[in-house]
């Protein structure tokens, strides 16, 4: 017996997903790599940077800001 399938094309939105946490920040030093780690606010990870910057020395850091969203498809009236 063959499998048969439907296939329907639809509209999609993209939004912020609010139903969990808001965005998780984190920083990252780009000489070696260590990690602030995740955190609910900014001010934790740029603390961090300030302070591995005065032991280490190291200058540069990358900021990681994961948000997140939920896509639903639009309703056709």
């Amino acid at each position: 017996m063959a499998a048969r399938s439907v296939i329907r094309f639809a509209d999609w939105s993209l939004s912020a997903d609010l139903s969990g946490s808001g965005p998780i920040f984190e920083s990252e030093c780009t000489t070696c790599g260590e990690s602030s780690g995740a955190a609910d606010a900014k001010e934790g990870p740029e603390t961090w940077c300030l302070r591995h910057a005065g032991s280490t020395g190291h200058t540069g850091f990358r900021g990681i800001i994961t948000s997140f969203f939920r896509a639903e498809m639009v309703s056709v009236q």
